[in-house]
Order: structure tokens, then C-alpha cells, then sequence
């Protein structure tokens, strides 16, 4: 079995490839730079590809002028303030890229077909509903449809979203069952020398490794002292 799993060099991704290697699948990693400001979580993301010893391939979007399609969130705009807080929070609205997941699969999905690959995975989890849409069970069903359609008689290529029903902090004990590399993904927004600890991305991972009580190795500015969401 082979898979093409789309890794961000986050801790979501990243422990996604490693439970895919644990299933028995031949890797081949791919990520995307889409102008995001917390570019740095790419290298993240190459170290994570040459430790699983899978190929990896970095599309790079803003060199081919896409990237500009995707301006106007807090990931993609200087000009938009990343918003610290919960993930719960409409604040954290400001942090969608309209379609990006759907982009990154259909790539994803021709190189798998391209490469022989049965499957195309992404680490989509149950706390990303809320705010984004293409994280969500009703987009992984759908997106799964039109893949089967438009390869129809040439491949075909399962859509895998193992955590699209899982908690980020069922995610960090998995993790650290799998033996995860935590201290090397990158989950912050800011992109900053250290994670921020204020932002969605950092408060839900401080919160993780809080509920489960495994040991944090993440460096942060200042972790969060927020409380959990009710």
C-alpha cells in the first residue's frame, strides 16, 4: 500500500505520517507553501518526510502566483492580525484560507495517481469544525466524490482523514504512543523565533499535552494561561 500524505510539519501531519507508516503504507510526503507567515513549519515538515525516509515534495503556490488567490486571512495577509485565543472563539474566523484544503488535495490526489498511490491523507481533526469548513467529515465525503469522478478509468485514489472525528489531545497521546517527534512539528501562526502560546494553533496545543499529561516540549514565548472552552 502506498499513500501520499500531505504534511504541514504540524503536530496534527506529522502524526498522521507516522500512523500511516505503523499501518503498513509506503510514504510519499508532500507540502505546499501558500505565502502562509509561519513558513518555518516546512522545515518541520522535510525533516519529518526524511525521518520517515518518504520523498518529499514542496509545491511551492506563491511562486505560481496562486498564493495571491489566497490573501485576506491572518495566515496569508500582513495586514490582518493573527487573533490570539480559542479556537471556539469567531475570532478565530480570520484564520481561514478559503479552499485551501481542497487546492492541496487535488494536487496531492494527481501526484498520487501519478505515483501509484491507493490513498491521499491530511490531518483534518474534529477541533478545526468549528471554524473551518474544508476540515469538516461533509468536505472529506464530498471532495472523495468528485477525486472518484474525475479519475474515473484512470486511478483511483481514497481520500484518508484519520483524525477527522479525534480531539487534538486523543491526537498527542496517539503521538506519543508512536513515538512523535513533537519538539521538531510547528504548530504556531505567528511564525515567530519560538511558538507564541496565545494564538488558536498554540493555546489548543499547550491545552493538549495539558489535558493528557504528556510532557510539552514545545518552546513558547509565553504559554497560555486561557482557560479551557466550556
Amino acid at each position: 500500500m502506498k499513500a501520499v500524505a500531505v504534511i504541514s510539519g504540524g503536530l496534527d501531519s506529522t502524526t498522521m505520517a507516522y500512523l500511516l507508516r505503523r499501518d503498513g503504507y509506503t510514504l510519499e510526503a508532500i507540502s505546499f507553501n501558500y505565502g502562509q507567515r509561519h513558513i518555518k513549519e516546512l522545515q518541520g515538515a522535510q525533516r519529518v518526510a526524511s525521518e520517515l525516509g518518504a520523498p518529499w515534495t514542496l509545491i511551492d503556490l506563491e511562486a505560481a502566483g496562486i498564493a495571491r488567490c489566497l490573501a485576506g486571512s491572518a495566515l496569508t495577509d500582513p495586514g490582518v492580525a493573527v487573533p490570539d485565543g480559542h479556537y471556539a472563539d469567531e475570532s478565530m474566523r480570520a484564520t481561514v484560507v478559503p479552499n485551501r484544503n481542497a487546492i492541496m488535495l487535488t494536487i496531492a490526489s494527481a501526484l498520487a495517481a501519478s505515483s501509484g498511490a491507493e490513498a491521499v491523507a491530511f490531518g483534518a481533526h474534529a477541533g478545526d469544525h468549528p471554524i473551518y469548513p474544508d476540515c469538516r467529515p461533509e468536505f472529506v465525503d464530498q471532495f472523495q466524490s468528485m477525486v472518484s469522478i474525475a479519475m474515473q478509468g484512470v486511478a483511483e485514489v481514497r481520500v484518508l482523514a484519520p483524525f477527522i472525528n479525534m480531539t487534538k489531545h486523543e491526537i498527542v497521546r496517539l503521538g506519543y504512543q508512536l513515538g512523535v517527534p513533537f519538539e521538531e512539528t510547528w504548530s504556531c501562526y505567528k511564525g515567530g523565533d519560538a511558538h507564541c502560546g496565545h494564538c488558536g494553533a498554540c493555546v489548543e496545543r499547550c491545552e493538549a499535552f495539558e489535558v493528557t499529561g504528556i510532557p510539552d516540549p514545545t518552546r513558547y514565548e509565553m504559554p497560555s494561561v486561557a482557560p479551557l472552552p466550556r
